[in-house]
């Protein structure tokens, strides 16, 4: 399951780059590790199906590709909770079936968590096939390591590593509370990872959610396949319920099993979270590219794009985007969601954007924008193609300041290399393509009434984008 935004984890994840998409805890994705951690489990050798939405697509393809070569991709229509979404993939797993007659087994996996003992993690999962084998609905509860908040609880009665019966699902406790959960020994985080067989998880879902499951069955009926990604039928999929597993099935289902994991698990759920993951300094301080420090201790400091300094400072988060900057204090992170809530009520594209947009074909830099103009810097990655296109309220001029460039603009075709430059008038019909070995950059300079990204009308495209303007 790879949907959702990670709003506590703004600046750098945003809706439109969210933080199962970036290297958090090291130098792949926190995707590109869950996936690598199934690695040695012949018996889910059968392939991942990722599922996240038509946004991130291309992203997620690409990273894909980088660590799985048996994927398939699933775009939600649009976001309807872990229910629906876990129904989708339990109707495509029955399709890719080898053998007609034996339901496969889902192992149902958060794209964004950190698990450091993956021997730990692979034993909890055999055992966890077996009760699925036998027809339970199978969920691992965290032993707990502190009375966190910000968790839901399984209450459960401990026999090793077997599967045991749930006794209550508990919502997100006080702190008292969840003290008393640690000294009890008998309740465990809600880690959201699940494991049974596709049939089962329908034949649940069609007992306790019947709308729900008629939906998924109606949208997967109506699928489209292409481009490498399974598109589910929309308007079918949107008359779909929102809900979690947990209210749909997990809390109602007399075929409930939790399986304790000990294994080093995060949900990466916080800055505070992260600077716990990471190894800091002897003072503390836990640094991210340009920072510098003096006087200050426990800090998470990360840079992107300038020089960070913190003189007398301790307990701080500060993160530095190309358009933002937070400050928070360190044991108040979670609260950086309710930030980003207000932000969007507040329609800024600070929530969704970063000031560099990843496209198929590369990337594009907002460097500066004012009424009547916008400055970009384009990368266009070696072999891609933009869309043909033209844009009926903006003029752009293209400066080539690294590689060479081959130009579209009407009936001609030519190249542009380094210090050479071509105006585009408004309507003209336009492309970029890069056939050498290096990314080619290029400065863009629009001029126009006009500068919104949705100024585009798509002819042609290597990508299937023909008619959107994502």
């Amino acid at each position: 399951m790879a949907g959702g935004s990670g709003s506590r984890l703004w600046p750098v994840s945003r809706s439109m780059y969210p933080k199962q998409l970036l290297p958090l805890v090291d130098s792949h994705t926190m995707l590109q590790n869950t996936v690598a951690r199934l690695q040695g489990l012949p018996d889910l050798a059968a392939g991942c199906i990722v599922v996240c939405s038509e946004t991130h697509r291309f992203l997620v393809a690409e990273q894909l590709a980088q660590v799985a070569s048996n994927s398939g991709i699933l775009l939600e229509p649009q976001g309807r909770n872990t229910a629906p979404a876990i129904a989708l993939a339990a109707l495509y797993a029955l399709e890719r079936a080898a053998v007609e007659s034996e339901s496969p087994t889902l192992l149902v996996l958060p794209a964004d968590h950190v698990i450091e003992d993956t021997r730990g993690f692979h034993e909890a999962v055999q055992v966890g096939l077996n009760a699925a084998g036998e027809g339970a609905l199978v969920t691992f509860g965290i032993v707990p390591s502190a009375p966190q908040t910000g968790y839901g609880y399984i209450e459960a009665e401990p026999a090793g590593m077997a599967a045991v019966d749930i006794r209550s699902f508990v919502e997100k406790p006080d702190a008292a509370t969840a003290q008393s959960y640690i000294d009890g020994g008998h309740h465990f985080w809600n880690s959201g990872m699940f494991m049974f067989r596709a049939d089962r998880y329908l034949e649940e879902l069609t007992e306790h959610a019947p709308e729900m499951a008629a939906a998924c069955r109606a949208a997967m009926a109506a699928a489209k396949s292409g481009d490498d990604f399974v598109r589910p039928g929309a308007d079918e999929f949107l008359g779909c319920p929102a809900d979690s597993i947990d209210y749909a099935i997990m809390e109602k289902t007399r075929h409930a099993k939790m399986i304790p994991l000990d294994a080093g698990w995060s949900d990466v759920g916080s800055w505070e979270a992260l600077y716990d993951l990471s190894g800091g300094d002897e003072d503390g301080n836990v640094m991210q590219g340009d920072t510098l420090t003096y006087g200050s201790k426990n800090n998470l400091i990360s840079s992107e794009s300038r020089l960070v300094a913190a003189v007398g400072v301790d307990d701080l988060v500060i993160v530095e985007t190309k358009d933002a900057v937070l400050i928070a204090d360190k044991k108040h992170t979670q609260d950086v969601k309710q930030l980003v809530d207000a932000m969007i009520s507040q329609q800024r594209p600070e929530t969704e954007l970063h000031r560099q947009v990843f496209r198929p074909w590369g990337s594009y830099d907002s460097i500066e924008q004012q009424d009547g103009f916008q400055v970009k810097r384009l990368i266009v990655n070696p072999g891609a193609v933009l869309s043909l296109q033209m844009h009926k309220h903006r003029a752009e001029h293209w400066v080539v300041v690294q590689g060479t460039a081959r130009i579209t603009l009407n009936d001609d075709e030519f190249d542009l290399g380094i210090n050479e430059s071509v105006h585009i008038p408004i309507g003209a019909t336009h492309r970029i393509a890069n056939s050498g070995t290096e990314a080619v950059h290029i400065i863009e300079v629009q001029c126009g009434d006009y500068l919104g990204e949705d100024d585009i009308v798509r002819f042609e495209d290597n990508y299937g984008r023909e008619g959107t303007t994502t």
